[in-house]
């Protein structure tokens, strides 16, 4: 029964085998079913059929649709109702539609739904690249990505700057999807050894023209000739430019152009509420502070022009802490930092956040209130994309742009142009506050601050002279001194672009040049001599062609108020000049400031209790030397200092006449003998303090002394032990301190060697007497001497048999 058993659990084994195979065959079969009826379905979609209202109503993979429906996407917007039906039936697609109008899904499904249709898998390589301008773009594409195709089998990459370049590209031979920038893509392209783009199916561009805007043109141009001709590929953005369409012609086959709200009365969304105030350069922070100041309970976006104006106005913002956080991005910090502020503005409830133009296109921050753009946007574009951070996905926002004086009719017109809706509005006087004095005086206690503030003034000006619309940015129009002094400078930094050509020109030109006076050595340009490729300069030759040499020493000389002479003088040249003898007023004043005494009109000037009367140029003139004018000061005061150091002045007797002035000599008397008593107590309270302490260090010595511890001399040394050495290098001086046999009470040995022998030295006080103790036991000893007794000294108490010997020695000698 056993092997019958076994025979039959085999046979039966052997049943199954086939029936998992059939199994995987039908499943198989059931997928290439499902895909043809899909493939079907697309086919027969109507792109234009009014019925399309939801994704349920498009032919889409289970995948797909319930990656769509776990992220509760559900309707349809305007782009993605036009753009997805053509993009599932594989046409090319050139997208313009408004900023938060979704446009992201409406790339995304078609990129998904190609690789299906394609059963594309990880061994395929590449095949489908979305290309983003920002990091931020990128990262927010990838996320959506990572939730509509979470039941895909895909794998999917994000490569974008500030990580490193082996990891990614050890990484990318696996991608199925790749969401990069496009700098990031060309460093891949060209370092990358293993990065094959031969298979690709599909090909995005996610804002377009900010691509080609910053600078990749060529090298877009160039990876699509590389790319395969059979691709599919879609390019999408809120505004399309004359450089997009461009790379359409080059890149797309018969596209289908698709502008959802072409039709529409405006190029922004209708719930978005769009105004401007015009304010001067000078007040723009003020204005700034002030509606920061009144919208505290709001989630704020504020662009500015340059990154170093953020920081500048992030890091004195936040010293004077207007009470909303503060966050602030640039394309300047570090990915990790940049990732984390996007999140952190994103999750906020209420905060602001000031920003460049990175987070400008596409990123979509949640329940923003409000836009502001404090510097004027280069186009009617950028305005667009700016205020399309707010009033998404059918919410409502507000908007409101900053214009100078000499910007705003120039501006307008751009914006009308662009169906661009937009009200005037005033600032409130009640909420208008100057913040001049407070930057100011963070300036001066942080150098940090005050050099933002520099750069941030010198980024702002340089970013106005080199605008191409110049009829909107008039350079010439605004008071760069007033703006200085609004950003908490002392004075107007120097820009080597707001002066003529003709000054622009010499200043730029070299030493040699200019120390020549001749222009025919030096071209129109720099100023730079011409010479040979084959001459050998030398360093010192090199320094001499330096250009803008006199930059930051003018610039100094500007702060701390000294009259800087023009580059174009003849006088500035003349590096060494003849001295002239000069007789007479006249001649001095001519002199001194080519004029007569009379043209100067005469002023008073105190220097301590004199005064000096300023009626010349010569006199004018003399207020510039210290040396000079020390004869007209008041002289010093002698003083001389005490003990203490303490200074006092020479005390000289007081003519009788004055002394009779102050009062009776009694009154005087006694007022100096109680202003001296209350010195007197004063200093008893010291002594007394002083006297108190040393009693108390005294006690804590005899405490000491009496446990036993060492006691020292005055001097700072220990009395030697009975056979030590002592400290100084008379090897006798033990010796000399024990009894010497049969002597010690021999008087007249005494007598005869007392002229010879050293005097003798102070007995050294017992481990056990104090200083009183001490007198006392002298006493006793030399009236001890006089009654003839001996007297037996000793270092220290006996501590040891051979001390207790010596003592008894001495006794018993008597």
């Amino acid at each position: 029964m056993a092997a019958d058993g076994t025979k039959g659990g085999l046979a039966h084994r052997k049943k199954t085998a086939p029936k998992k195979a059939e199994s995987k065959t039908l499943k198989r079969k059931r997928g290439q079913e499902d895909l043809s009826k899909l493939r079907e379905a697309v086919d027969q979609l109507d792109p234009k059929s009014p019925d399309i209202k939801n994704f349920t109503d498009l032919p889409l993979c289970e995948a797909t649709a319930s990656g769509l429906r776990a992220s509760h996407f559900e309707v349809l917007t305007d782009v993605q109702r036009a753009a997805i039906p053509l993009g599932l039936k594989g046409n090319d697609i050139l997208g313009a539609a408004k900023t938060g109008s979704g446009k992201t899904l409406a790339f995304l499904v078609p990129v998904l739904e190609k690789l299906y249709h394609a059963r594309w898998t990880e061994y395929d390589g590449l095949g489908a690249l979305i290309i983003s301008p920002t990091r931020e773009l990128a990262v927010q594409i990838f996320e959506v990505l990572r939730k509509i195709g979470r039941n895909h089998y895909f794998s999917a990459g994000l490569v974008i700057g500030g990580r490193s370049l082996k990891e990614e590209a050890e990484r990318l031979g696996r991608m199925n999807i790749l969401v990069c920038t496009p700098g990031r893509l060309l460093q891949h392209l060209d370092q990358t050894a293993g990065f094959d783009v031969n298979n690709l199916q599909i090909l995005v561009l996610d804002e377009a023209d900010r691509i080609m805007d910053m600078g990749f043109q060529s090298a877009v141009d160039a990876l699509v000739d590389h790319l395969p001709k059979t691709r599919q590929t879609l390019l999408f953005s809120a505004t399309q430019s004359k450089r997009v369409s461009d790379l359409a012609r080059l890149s797309l086959k018969d596209p289908e152009y698709v502008s959802a709200h072409e039709a529409a009365a405006s190029a922004t969304p209708t719930n978005l509420q769009q105004s401007y105030l015009v304010t001067p350069l000078a007040e723009k922070l003020d204005t700034l502070w002030g509606f920061l100041r009144t919208n505290l309970k709001s989630k704020i976006i504020v662009f500015l022009s340059s990154g170093k104006q953020v920081r500048f106005i992030f890091e004195s913002f936040k010293r004077m802490q207007p009470g909303i956080s503060l966050l602030h991005l640039h394309g300047r910090q570090k990915q990790v930092a940049r990732m984390e502020i996007t999140s952190r503005f994103a999750s906020a409830k209420f905060a602001c956040l000031f920003a460049t133009d990175v987070v400008a296109r596409g990123v979509d921050f949640p329940a923003v209130d409000w836009v502001v753009q404090a510097d004027c946007p280069e186009d009617a574009d950028t305005y667009i994309h700016r205020v399309g951070r707010t009033a998404r996905y059918e919410s409502k926002g507000r908007a409101v742009l900053f214009l100078d004086p000499s910007e705003e009719e120039g501006f307008l017109k751009r914006l009308e142009h662009k169906k661009v809706p937009i009200q005037k509005v005033n600032v409130r006087e009640n909420k208008k506050k100057s913040i001049k004095n407070e930057l100011q005086s963070y300036n001066f206690q942080s150098p940090d601050l005050k050099y933002l503030a520099q750069k941030a003034f010198i980024s702002y000006t340089r970013s106005i002279h080199l605008q191409k619309d110049k009829e909107v940015f008039k350079f010439a129009d605004l008071d760069l001194d007033a703006f200085a002094e609004s950003l908490g400078l002392a004075g107007t930094p120097l820009v080597k672009f707001r002066k003529g050509e003709d000054i622009k020109r010499l200043k730029n030109a070299s030493r040699a040049a200019v120390s020549s006076g001749s222009d025919s050595d030096s071209d129109g340009e720099g100023g730079r001599r011409k010479k040979d490729k084959d001459q050998v300069r030398t360093k010192y030759e090199k320094m001499a062609e330096r250009q803008n040499q006199d930059v930051l020493s003018t610039h100094y000389r500007k702060l701390l108020g000294e009259d800087v002479a023009d580059p174009a003088s003849d006088d500035e040249a003349d590096f060494l000049s003849v001295k002239r003898v000069l007789d007479g007023d006249d001649q001095l004043d001519a002199a001194a400031g080519g004029g007569d005494s009379s043209t100067t009109e005469p002023r008073v000037v105190k220097l301590g209790k004199s005064e000096l009367v300023i009626d010349s140029n010569r006199r004018e003139k003399l207020l510039k030397s210290k040396k000079k004018m020390l004869k007209y000061m008041d002289k010093g005061s002698k003083l001389v200092f005490d003990d203490d150091g303490n200074a006092h002045p020479v005390y000289q007797l007081q003519d009788e006449d004055d002394f009779a002035q102050e009062g009776p000599a009694d009154k005087l008397r006694t007022r100096f003998v109680d202003a001296e008593t209350e010195k007197v107590k004063e200093a008893d309270v010291g002594d007394k303090q002083l006297a108190k302490d040393r009693r108390k260090e005294k006690r804590e010595r005899q405490k000491a002394r009496e446990r036993g511890e060492e006691v020292e001399k005055e001097e700072g040394g220990a009395l030697p032990r009975l056979g030590e050495a002592a400290d100084d290098d008379d090897p006798l001086a033990l010796l000399r301190s024990l009894p010497v046999p049969g002597g010690a009470g021999d008087d007249d040995d005494d007598d005869e060697e007392e002229g010879e022998r050293e005097p003798p030295k102070k007995r050294a006080r017992k481990w056990f007497e104090d200083d009183s103790d001490k007198e006392e036991q002298d006493r006793r000893e030399r009236k001890k001497k006089k009654g003839g007794k001996k007297v037996i000294e000793m270092a220290h108490e006996p501590d040891n048999l051979e001390d207790l010997e010596a003592l008894a020695a001495g006794l018993l000698e008597d």
